[in-house]
């Protein structure tokens, strides 16, 4: 009697914030490198709400597999007034200020992350750090590598006897793309709906007789995805107060 080998999938635990990078990261990790993706998102605390509301869209937009929404916005008590994206009264600036860096996001999103990951035998942690990130330590080359290594080194027993596998650590700037590439195959992917992401780091402006909120334009995020998109050669449709 003949057996017939069935590929179990390949899967990839993906970090979305609701923004451009992440969304577009999970779309090429999910429609390009063909991986069955798993979407977690995280509420730390951030003035940006609405980020984290658009996150289950996309998940569904992109068949995610499962969607996890964990909320550790207790991290706003340790926090304190150390950053401008979890201070409520603090201004936003509109370059880059080492006040935007919130403490080890990052690794702690990805250390949550990757437990998941281990557990449903998924291969990769993705999130959405590219080239242009380089001024967030938690968003370089030399750190995703170190925490991949460590994150693996702290299961190590159980990947060594195969009862769990490894799990790699990856991100656009990696693979050397740039925020507008990534965006550029984000609208390959998504098309239009690619407008929809949130990059403000506030939670918008309402006007008079709208209902959608609009992003503020002129923060340092606001101001990056304006740039990208007219770099990647692609009319910008989101929505900006300014």
């Amino acid at each position: 009697m003949k057996q017939f080998i069935t590929n179990k999938p390949k899967k990839a635990v993906c970090i979305v914030s609701g923004g451009l990078d992440s969304i577009c990261a999970a779309a090429y990790i999910s429609r390009v490198k063909k991986f069955e993706i798993y979407i977690i998102n995280f509420t730390y605390g951030q003035k940006a709400t609405n980020e984290s509301s658009l996150a289950e869209d996309f998940a569904n937009m992109l068949s995610a597999k499962d969607y996890q929404f964990v909320d550790i916005g207790f991290m706003k008590n340790f926090y304190g007034g150390n950053n401008v994206l979890t201070e409520d009264t603090a201004g936003l600036p509109s370059t880059f200020r080492p006040s935007i860096i919130v403490p080890i996001r990052n690794a702690i999103f990805i250390t949550i992350s990757t437990a998941w990951a281990l557990s449903i035998g998924a291969k990769m942690v993705c999130f959405g750090a590219h080239m242009g990130d380089r001024s967030y330590p938690d968003c370089r080359p030399s750190f995703v590598r170190s925490i991949s290594r460590s994150l693996n080194l702290a299961d190590s027993d159980s990947i060594k006897d195969k009862s769990r596998q490894k799990v790699s650590v990856w991100c656009p700037a990696l693979s050397g793309i740039d925020k507008a590439c990534l965006l550029k195959i984000g609208h390959q992917i998504l098309g239009d709906a690619l407008f929809r992401t949130w990059s403000c780091y506030s939670n918008g402006v309402t006007r008079k007789g709208e209902t959608q909120s609009r992003q503020c334009g002129v923060c340092e995020s606001c101001l990056n995805r304006k740039n990208a998109f007219k770099r990647a050669g692609i009319e910008d449709r989101t929505f900006y107060n300014k």
